[in-house]
């Protein structure tokens, strides 16, 4: 399954959780009418006590008065007539609401992204500058993966727990953390815990973070009956001393609303079952495919099922996130039927088919090969091209074919790349002040009067200590070749999230005003800044929990932005009219039936640009490549690619949600 094929399906199954939602609120509906009734004396009403009083009664009459007859179609026609609707449509409103007021007022409590879910389940963050080998080790591991695939670095969160598990959590991957337990980090090796966090990659690139973290806020509400009931016996048990009818009838009150609640979690559970368990094999295989490396996850697998402790964890949270961690959080005596994950040996058999059956013990590593097996990487074989093509292009072309499935050459690349650049330079990028300092950097410009205006202006208006630390790296900057540069921002924007709003507020205003310092906005600079606000703002700007995805189907509905986002791509390399027309027809030919134009470069506003890049992120996700095929034809219709193409390819790609790996082939030149 390709990327956006995974995506669609993403949506798919949020229809079909909202589906079963519907149905398992009716079904609390049904039930706590049933509990109301009962404790309101209803049934003394409808049935008397003679059972020859009150609606009963009238129901037998009406049916001919055979009691035999309770079981007739006018038995119960004449008991719906009789029927109190007024009272059962009052507890269904009321129920509803409260089910819905409950699931709001999660999903809002959710909605400041994944680092709400790892301090729910007691995680602490790793700081990016961390010196501790055993940290440092999971936070290389994931900037690699970061930048391999395409994406910000995530926020790294270590649970204290001791069972082998992890999870990722948020709503976009700008707003994105991976947690990992202490179980993890002591007892799986470089390899293990690369396929682990591989895992949680899958999940964050096809959008099943998001999903989790709506199906968290939705199953609060189911639940929420439970809640009520398990107070009122909290409740009466704090009053005991006072015996009445009234405490005894809460008591009652509170055991059916738990039942009931019961009820209600077994439908939560039902729903994440149905969810969960097909991605969970997709996130497997994604992370075989990402490290070339089935042993690594598999040994992982093999470990948990060795480990005395497993990878259950023992916060009271972890049956809420039950659906979003690597392994089963939790324990269930249902654990076949109602399991949010696969068992382990399904799932290692699916990685390792020559597996003897026989797991590992966590104090040891995997010292014999199961199999020697590296699958090939799945690519789409779509790419619009034909005969010889250049270094570069083939390397636009694999990063296409690629986008969300990052193969072991863009792993390798990335941690090679980390390791070229200057240590002064990582260091700076790990910690917020360092992470603004070398965002300013790269906007600076070279023009000496201009720089000058640029940096009094930092020193004036920046943060204390931003303006000295942003000089003092303008000399690395300046000699940085072109491959390091979206690296290094896509490992600044995890340290920037540490910023406090207030701070992240000043940067961006910052950020402005370099850029525009010189009148003019290069298209890297507008690219940097799209990148970082992109991903940003999604982190201090609470996201939408409502808002739509998909909202287009046909690229026809979005012609003007296709024309807008075609045009500035072509026009940033081709000064000549004739060559951008030629290259933009070699976008246009990738869109059938597609009516669009090749507009003037001087009427290309940029804002205009940004509008249109956001409603091309709200296309359905199937839709996306035919765009991004497009931009490629446009870019590489000469066999030839240039820097500011690539990273614009990249750009647009980051910005309607479709991450492009790494290039493989630096571009120095262009």
């Amino acid at each position: 399954m390709d990327f956006f094929q995974a995506q669609n399906d993403a949506r798919r199954n949020t229809n079909r959780f909202v589906l079963l939602f519907i149905v398992a609120v009716m079904v609390l509906v049904l039930l706590t009418n049933f509990l109301v009734m009962a404790f309101m004396g209803a049934f003394s009403a409808y049935f008397g006590n003679d059972l020859v009083m009150g609606r009963y009664a009238d129901s037998l009459l009406a049916s001919g008065g055979n009691s035999a007859d309770i079981l007739s179609w006018a038995f119960w026609k004449a008991f719906l007539r009789v029927f109190d609707w007024q009272m059962f449509f009052g507890v269904g409103f009321i129920v509803t609401a409260i089910v819905a007021a409950a699931s709001f007022y999660k999903i809002m409590a959710l909605s400041s992204g994944g680092k709400v879910v790892a301090e729910m389940l007691g995680g602490r963050l790793i700081r990016p500058n961390t010196e501790l080998p055993s940290e440092r080790r999971v936070l290389n591991i994931v900037e690699e993966m970061a930048i391999a695939s395409g994406t910000p670095v995530p926020l790294v969160y270590v649970l204290p727990e001791a069972g082998i598990n992890a999870f990722a959590a948020g709503f976009t991957p700008g707003d994105a953390v991976i947690g990992v337990t202490e179980g993890s980090i002591r007892h799986l090796n470089r390899d293990q815990l690369q396929g682990v966090i591989a895992h949680e990659f899958s999940h964050i690139l096809n959008g099943d973070i998001r999903l989790n973290i709506r199906l968290m806020g939705l199953l609060h509400g189911i639940l929420i009956i439970s809640i009520i009931g398990s107070y009122l016996l909290r409740y009466r048990s704090s009053s005991r001393r006072r015996r009445s009818d009234s405490t005894a009838a809460t008591v009652v009150l509170g055991l059916g609303l738990v039942a009931i609640g019961s009820v209600g979690s077994f439908f939560g559970s039902l729903i994440k079952a149905s969810v969960s368990r097909q991605r969970e094999y997709l996130a497997d295989a994604s992370a075989v495919q990402f490290t070339r490396n089935p042993d690594g996850i598999a040994d992982a697998l093999r470990k948990i099922g060795g480990f005395a402790e497993g990878s259950t964890l023992e916060s009271p949270s972890a049956a809420e996130v039950s659906h979003a961690f690597f392994a089963n959080g939790v324990r269930s005596m249902l654990a076949s039927f109602l399991a949010t994950h696969p068992p382990l040996g399904d799932r290692i058999r699916r990685i390792q088919p020559h597996w003897n059956g026989e797991f590992l013990e966590a104090g040891r590593q995997a010292d014999e090969i199961i199999s020697t097996e590296t699958p090939e990487p799945v690519a789409n074989q779509s790419f619009p091209f034909q005969g010889a093509i250049s270094p570069a292009v083939a390397d636009i072309a694999f990063a296409m074919n690629n986008v969300g499935r990052p193969q072991q050459q863009h792993l390798e690349y990335a941690h090679a790349l980390i390791d070229q650049v200057p240590n002064e330079l990582i260091e700076a990028v790990r910690e917020p002040y360092g992470a603004r300092a070398l965002i300013h950097a790269l906007v600076i410009n070279k023009d000496s009067e201009v720089r000058k205006s640029q940096l009094e202006h930092l020193e004036k208006q920046g943060d204390q200590g931003v303006h000295e630390l942003t000089a003092r790296l303008l000399t690395l900057v300046d000699a940085l070749g072109n491959q390091f540069r979206l690296p290094l921002i896509e490992i600044s924007i995890a340290s920037m999230r540490q910023l406090s709003p207030s701070q992240y507020q000043l940067f961006k205003k910052n950020l402005s005003v370099l850029i525009e310092a010189d009148n003019k906005i290069s298209i890297f600079q507008w690219a940097l800044q799209k990148i970082v606000f992109h991903n940003l703002d999604s982190g201090f700007n609470k996201p939408s929990v409502f808002s739509v995805t998909g909202k287009y189907s046909a690229l026809s509905q979005l012609e003007n932005e296709i024309g807008i986002l075609l045009s500035l791509l072509v026009h940033a390399e081709h000064d000549n009219y004739k060559d951008a027309e030629k290259a933009f027809n070699a976008a246009k030919r990738q869109l059938d039936n597609i009516h669009i134009k090749l507009l003037q470069s001087s009427i290309i506003n940029l804002n205009e640009l940004d509008t249109a890049i956001d409603r091309l992120a709200l296309l359905k996700p199937l839709l996306k490549p035919r765009v991004l095929k497009a931009c490629a034809a446009s870019i590489t219709v000469n066999n030839h690619v240039s820097v500011i193409e690539a990273e614009l390819l990249r750009a647009f790609s980051a910005a309607i949600d479709c991450p492009m790996p790494l290039l493989l082939n630096p571009l120095n030149k262009g």
